[in-house]
């Protein structure tokens, strides 16, 4: 667990005070936006067992949710819708996301340092890329932690509206049954179009 401080720890011995950590999730899915958090923990956050989102379970993840927001110094959720995913491509959406969330923070706080999970950032702070940072990071690994919750929350509440598509268990991701399902039901509202498994899918299917 020590591990996870390693990076915050050197940056704390060079006197930079307020640390963001920066993670993204959902650029695999078919559907739904792209979502990346900004957190800044203080310096003695501790919480046993926090580590990249991935490997925690969903009961988990919420718990350890509402403990980051609860004890964090602050954050930002970045959310870049599927329509512009369609336009500028998922890479460049997920930078988006990113820039937004660390700006959101910034608006709150001057922050000294940033840690990202793998992705280079154009900024005009410090910044470190940290290739699997959010099981190396605890900062990184918090916000994977915020930036997975609050997407799985979306896909939760699309599964309430659209239950045949079975959202709430896949999260969007290109499953059998989710890509059974578009090739049943066809499209609907959110769905990133310039997916190849999507325009493979569709056919010519109508939106409902």
């Amino acid at each position: 667990m020590n591990d996870l401080y390693k990076y915050e720890n050197e940056l704390y011995a060079n006197n930079i005070k307020y640390i963001g950590g920066v993670d993204e999730v959902g650029r695999g899915p078919l559907i739904g936006p792209v979502v990346a958090a900004c957190c800044v923990l203080p310096k003695d956050f501790y919480l046993e067992g926090l580590t990249d989102s991935k490997k925690l379970s969903e009961k988990k993840r919420n718990i350890f949710n509402e403990y980051i927001k609860e004890h964090a110094i602050c954050y930002g959720i970045g959310v870049i819708e599927p329509d512009i995913i369609d336009k500028v491509n998922i890479y460049e959406a997920t930078k988006l996301a990113m820039y937004d969330a660390i700006n959101q923070v910034r608006k709150k706080i001057n922050l000294d340092h940033v840690l990202i999970d793998a992705m280079p950032l154009d900024l005009d702070i410090p910044s470190t890329s940290i290739i699997k940072g959010d099981s190396k990071s605890i900062s990184i690994a918090a916000a994977s932690v915020l930036a997975k919750v609050y997407r799985d929350n979306l896909l939760i509440e699309l599964d309430k509206k659209y239950p045949m598509y079975g959202f709430a268990s896949h999260k969007g991701y290109p499953t059998k049954k989710h890509v059974e399902a578009i090739k049943k039901y066809g499209l609907i509202d959110g769905y990133r179009k310039t997916y190849g498994p999507v325009k493979e899918i569709i056919g010519d299917k109508n939106e409902l």
